[in-house]
């Protein structure tokens, strides 16, 4: 007799019940910025451990969509989604086929096609992952869009704030270089004023964006007034790459009149922190004992960005139970007892399990019209 040999259907996979994209902080309320700080601070407690890694994204695959130069976003994002045990695909536009004329649609819908659960993008046009989250079932994370929002790095910028001052309300916020062409800037501005510091925007008048005092901020082209009695001084780069025209004589009259240094520090608070997102200009933005002095925290931000980007990660697959609701009661999965796990460890139960052979989530071909 002939033995017959069973053929099992693959299991469907099914779409996350709370699937949730992160395109910028100008649409988030105040408790889901305050939720994913928190959710971060938990996170940097498993990045302390041992072995720095929890099971939370097992199963799941991230692909990494970079139209933009990066080091230290990329490079954040990739350790973020290993130290959640996702599976990781990382593209660049460069040796592509978009460089053979494909539409960003057309290669964001070929990744979906291969299963992908989510996707980091950075794009050097302002919209470009709004557009893919419209078109798109797979959830996306907003890594950069030219001049528009760059909202995981306000994510950990004020996380840091936190951390090293203890609370974001009523602190004052000094934001200052080219504002115009920053959507760091713009993000920390969203984020800031929801969380009720107070933020003093500064830079040369050709910089600053008109009319931008409607958003909640101080503005200023007066150095001395935008750094009195601040508790935080952010300076950004000059992005000569996003310039049309020369907006300013030169870096170095820039440097002389904008420029921090040690001296100008003066009439800020004592105990004031710097930031700085990267890549810094040595000599420009910031001098040398500024940079490297005891009040820096350039270096806490880059830490801190791996632990924000795991919470954005756990926002983004749908599996947080607390992202945007009312505190459920339920332990957070990077609060597990255990200081390491292993194929065999279960899953914390506040997550569904993300075994292999559990139900992935569908990602059909999109509609003409955008999402199903």
């Amino acid at each position: 007799m002939t033995p017959t040999t069973l053929k099992v259907p693959p299991a469907p996979r099914v779409a996350p019940a709370r699937k949730r994209d992160l395109l910028g902080l100008a649409g988030l309320e105040r408790a889901e910025i305050v939720h994913l700080l928190d959710s971060a601070a938990a996170f940097k407690a498993v990045l302390e451990r041992a072995v720095p890694k929890v099971p939370t994204l097992r199963g799941q695959t991230v692909a990494n969509l970079f139209f933009e130069n990066s080091t230290r976003t990329r490079i954040s994002f990739e350790l973020a989604e290993k130290r959640l045990s996702a599976d990781v695909v990382s593209f660049s536009a460069s040796g592509s086929s978009v460089s053979k004329g494909e539409s960003l649609l057309d290669t964001a819908r070929n990744i979906q096609a291969m299963q992908i659960d989510m996707i980091v993008i950075r794009h050097s046009s302002a919209g470009a992952p709004h557009f893919l989250a419209r078109e798109l079932d797979t959830a996306v994370i907003n890594a950069g869009d030219g001049a528009h929002e760059h909202p995981t790095q306000a994510l950990l910028d004020m996380f840091t704030m936190r951390e090293k001052l203890g609370r974001i309300a009523g602190l004052k916020v000094a934001i200052i270089g080219d504002i115009q062409h920053s959507r760091v800037a713009r993000s920390n501005l969203f984020g800031l004023t929801k969380l009720g510091a107070e933020v003093t925007l500064c830079g040369p008048a050709t910089l600053l964006p008109a009319e931008i005092e409607r958003f909640g901020c101080r503005v200023t082209s007066r150095l001395a007034e935008a750094i009195e009695g601040a508790d935080v001084i952010m300076a950004l780069r000059i992005q000569l790459e996003r310039q049309r025209q020369n907006r300013l004589p030169s870096l170095r009259e820039y440097a002389q009149l904008y420029g921090l240094t040690r001296e100008r520090l003066a009439g800020a608070n004592p105990e004031v922190i710097i930031m700085h997102p990267g890549p810094i200009n040595r000599g420009v933005e910031l001098s040398q004992d500024v940079a490297d002095g005891p009040g820096s925290v350039i270096l806490d931000q880059v830490t801190n960005g791996v632990a924000t980007r795991m919470a954005v990660l756990f926002r983004a697959s749908g599996l947080d139970p607390g992202a945007g609701e009312e505190d459920a009661g339920q332990a957070h999965p990077a609060h597990r007892a255990d200081e390491s796990w292993s194929e065999s460890s279960r899953p914390s139960p506040a997550v569904p399990s993300t075994s292999p052979n559990r139900p992935r989530p569908s990602s059909p071909a999109p509609s003409p019209g955008g999402r199903r």
